[in-house]
């Protein structure tokens, strides 16, 4: 199948207690599977199944009737996106390029903190928070759903899941305590600054 799950970056416990291994054997092993299954399912003998993810992602945005192969290729993209935006022992304040931008363009880590946090808790419904760079500037915008920046001409740096079954387990319905949580302690800054480039 030419879509795969991809490995974790980390051992399915080493984010605990922030997100719990029993979490992720659901998240990961469950839902982010499932998309990734579906979507080799109804790309199947297309020409979307020769082309990398990222690209069928584009490639049917907005579409009406490849909305079916957008939401899963979408959500395959977003997951992955998502686990490596995330590392064991990390979040807090950011080092590097990133920081100075986010002093630049937010104002500062701690009213970064409060609007990336605002963000994750104020998507209505499923969805995603991102710290994006678009016009060589950064800003945070929240998406519902599939949607994701990388179907536009923004680059995504950082995000967090705030789909219910990303944190219902660990958390019910305090989405506030698992977005704080998350950006003290799980934001892969490094990362952040890999994809500054």
């Amino acid at each position: 199948m030419p879509f795969v799950l991809p490995v974790l970056p980390w051992a399915d416990d080493a984010l605990a207690p922030v997100i719990s291994a029993n979490t992720l054997s659901f998240h990961y092993g469950k839902h982010h599977k499932a998309y990734v299954d579906t979507l080799n399912k109804l790309t199947a003998g297309t020409e979307l199944a020769e082309l990398p993810l990222i690209d069928v992602v584009k490639k049917t945005t907005g579409v009406p009737d490849k909305l079916p192969i957008f939401n899963n290729a979408a959500q395959a993209w977003n997951h992955a996106f998502y686990w490596e935006s995330l590392a064991p022992k990390s979040g807090g304040m950011p080092t590097g390029k990133i920081a100075a931008m986010i002093d630049k363009d937010l104002g500062g880590y701690e009213k970064f903190k409060i609007d990336f946090a605002n963000a994750a808790l104020t998507q209505f419904g499923s969805g995603w928070a991102w710290l994006v760079l678009e016009d060589g500037k950064l800003s945070i915008r929240k998406t519902p759903n599939a949607e994701t920046p990388a179907s536009g001409s923004a680059t995504p740096l950082l995000t967090i899941d705030v789909w219910e079954h990303a944190y219902y387990l660990d958390y019910q319905n305090r989405r506030a305590d698992y977005a704080a949580a998350v950006i003290d302690l799980l934001l892969n800054w490094e990362k952040a600054n890999e994809r500054l480039g």
